[in-house]
């Protein structure tokens, strides 16, 4: 590899599964059209609805082979079809109680699973603008790292909220990764905020590209959220961003970039603790 485009794609998803999966499948289209490998859906990609609603649409995904369900048949034809790697920023995956786990589900070319991660870190949190959000309560937290080899190098896979635990970030580094993928339904409130300047940050001390997709607009039950799906490169230059609206953000991901980053400003050799 030297040089792949990739995408990042924002979209607005509701409590619609078939609805949601068809929008993801033609920004999945457009992204191919346009040349790029490897595509990043955002987190609840398949369903953004009542809590409650979780545990009714969620499947099983098991290593290698895509469950049978609405969602698992998506993302094995998706991939089969277009001939990208599709990484599912969170779908809904089976606990083994009464809740489910926010799962990013990385899929092959071929239609395989090549790599699941849960969402480690959940976002139970009471806003100054008096939105309260409990994650915890619908789902199971994950607790191990992943990093998988994608079309643009190896990557690793985080979720939304996990974006403000750096640590994460510096064990992914660890396990090989150039290119971080952060798919995500950030609140207007904290987008607006912090949504660049942590996605730059993470991209900046680990010498990573970032690749953000991201929900906007209004989804239902009062939840909005900010979009801005964005790519920055490992200097934290963000190359390609969203709009409002549904859309992509495509560029280059470059070997040769992050050794050059690497190389001249080696910070991530310079680590002492």
């Amino acid at each position: 590899m030297s040089t792949v485009l990739v995408a990042a794609a924002q979209m607005t998803s509701r409590d619609d599964v078939s609805a949601n999966l068809d929008r993801a499948a033609s920004l999945v289209r457009r992204a191919v059209a346009r040349g790029a490998r490897l595509v990043v859906l955002p987190e609840n990609v398949a369903y953004m609805g009542p809590e409650e609603g979780k545990l009714a649409v969620a499947e099983r995904f098991e290593a290698h082979t895509a469950p049978d369900g609405p969602i698992g048949r998506a993302l094995r034809d998706l991939s089969r079809e277009t001939g990208a790697c599709v990484i599912w920023g969170g779908l809904p995956e089976l606990a083994d109680d009464a809740r489910v786990f926010n799962t990013s589900v990385c899929v092959a070319p071929d239609g395989t699973i090549t790599a699941r991660y849960r969402k480690i870190h959940l976002f139970d949190v009471t806003l100054a603008d008096g939105t309260v959000l409990t994650e915890s309560r619908s789902v199971a937290p994950g607790d191990l790292p992943v990093a998988v080899d994608t079309p643009a190098g190896r990557t690793g896979l985080t979720i939304c909220y996990d974006v403000r635990f750096p640590e994460l970030y510096r064990r992914l580094v660890d396990l090989g990764a150039t290119v971080l993928t952060v798919p995500a339904a950030f609140t207007v409130t904290t987008g607006r905020d912090h949504w660049h300047l942590l996605l730059r940050a993470r991209a900046v001390e680990s010498q990573c590209y970032v690749i953000a997709a991201a929900q906007w607009g209004s989804h239902g039950g009062g939840r909005t959220t900010y979009g801005h799906a964005l790519i920055a490169d490992p200097w934290g230059t963000v190359l390609a961003e969203c709009a409002d609206g549904e859309g992509l953000a495509l560029a280059e991901v470059d070997d040769e970039r992050i050794a050059s980053v690497r190389a001249s400003l080696p910070s991530l050799r310079h680590r002492r603790l």
